[in-house]
């Protein structure tokens, strides 16, 4: 046990040498892009109109582990990754979905498991004993994420395939407008991270019911440009040491996203070290 111990305490000196030494090539501040219309991982706090969530805890707690400050700049989700590409910010810290068809331009540093979800209104729950019952009706989700192309998958294989009519799917302008258009009975169910779904049901009343479980798994990364290795490399040990110290734990169960947790630090998908 004891010397169980020591080499704990060995990887983690050892993390924390290398960490410093990586941080040196680390410009300060580091510009960080992030929309702030998607708690608990980032909004706007009513009383005091600051950025607040688990995305903005987890940028300074990165930031004061390399020795640094951040600097968020708002800008919108489709304007992110060519911030990146033209040197406005030097990463990502919005939440944004790792996916391989943006890893040409970024790689990802991933930290968080998340994953998309079915829900309605709970007054509509009735309706929906299970998944299959999606089959045939309108959903939304934003257009600016992958939601869409995740339920035409699931549509596929789940109602097409088993011959009943495909789930048609509305591209909204963000969550808020899908679960506007949810009130207002233009769409019968909705998609969007499953990891969001308890924060809003607390703010909201406890006013939707999910259906079913999340349907596919993903990991939310912070987005640094491909050319820039030395500080996806700091950030990824500065994440690990996060993980080694219980920082990154309380974090997340500041914001009730233990579940979402990841073990070690990912790099594109993918364990580095």
């Amino acid at each position: 046990m004891r010397l169980s111990i020591l080499s704990s305490v060995a990887l983690a000196l050892t993390v924390g040498v290398a960490t410093s030494a990586m941080a040196q090539s680390v410009k300060n501040p580091i510009v960080a892009a992030i929309v702030p219309n998607y708690p608990p991982f980032e909004y706007k706090d009513p009383s005091t109109d600051k950025l607040a969530g688990f995305d903005v805890d987890l940028g300074e707690a990165l930031a004061a582990k390399l020795g640094v400050k951040i600097q968020w700049q708002e800008t919108s989700f489709d304007q992110m990754m060519n911030a990146v590409a033209t040197k406005r910010v030097d990463i990502i810290l919005s939440g944004m979905t790792d996916l391989p068809s943006r890893r040409t331009a970024l790689t990802f540093v991933d930290y968080i498991k998340t994953g998309p979800q079915f829900y309605t209104l709970k007054t509509k729950a009735g309706d929906f004993p299970d998944m299959a019952a999606l089959c045939g009706k309108h959903v939304g989700t934003s257009r600016r994420t992958s939601f869409p192309d995740d339920i035409a998958t699931w549509s596929n294989a789940y109602c097409v395939k088993a011959g009943k009519p495909a789930v048609v799917v509305v591209g909204t302008d963000g969550s808020a407008d899908a679960r506007l258009q949810l009130r207002q009975n233009r769409i019968d169910a909705a998609v969007q991270g499953g990891e969001t779904l308890p924060y809003q049901n607390s703010i909201d009343e406890n006013a939707y019911a999910p259906i079913g479980k999340m349907f596919a798994s993903q990991y939310s990364g912070i987005g640094v440009a491909t050319d820039n290795a030395a500080l996806s490399k700091a950030l990824a040990g500065a994440l690990d040491q996060l993980i080694a110290d219980g920082i990154y734990t309380k974090l997340l169960a500041k914001w009730d996203l233990k579940d979402h947790a990841v073990q070690k630090t990912l790099v594109n998908g993918e364990v580095t070290r």
